[in-house]
């Protein structure tokens, strides 16, 4: 069965997918650079190079990008890229907690709002894959 209004395609419309988050992820993606790219030109003390924190916000955006229900794989690539952000925004994060750097200070904000952020991207991520992953139609 082809959808017109999708260009013709096999995909279904969004909602027809049972626990498909991808809108979700590439918001939280897009967000994500866009802070990523605002904490490093503002100074902020991330765990990442001025270089690095450039190839992180564009493999963000891309991936964002090519989200879409009709590649599976794409969600894994989204579930690796939320783990790497969890896990390196996080233990940052905790660190920073834990060394006395008040919360108000601005790199810590930035870093855990990048920390929230992967851990949210996370969750919607694996639902997508899990929902993908169980449905017929995949």
């Amino acid at each position: 069965m082809t959808y017109e209004r999708n260009g013709g395609t096999n995909v279904p419309p969004p909602h027809d997918i049972p626990h498909y988050h991808g809108d979700q992820v590439r918001v939280i993606f897009v967000i994500g650079a866009v802070l990523l790219i605002v904490a490093q030109s503002t100074g902020a003390d991330l765990p990442l190079s001025t270089f690095s924190t450039v190839i992180s916000a564009v493999l963000l955006v891309v991936a964002a990008g090519i989200t879409n229900p009709a590649q599976f794989w794409i969600h894994w690539a989204n579930a690796f890229l939320a783990v790497y952000g969890t896990i390196l925004f996080g233990m940052m994060a905790i660190d920073n907690y834990r060394a006395g750097i008040s919360i108000f200070n601005p790199s810590f904000v930035y870093v855990e709002m990048l920390a929230l952020l992967s851990l949210i991207a996370l969750y919607f991520t694996t639902r997508t894959v899990r929902g993908l992953h169980m449905s017929p139609r995949f």
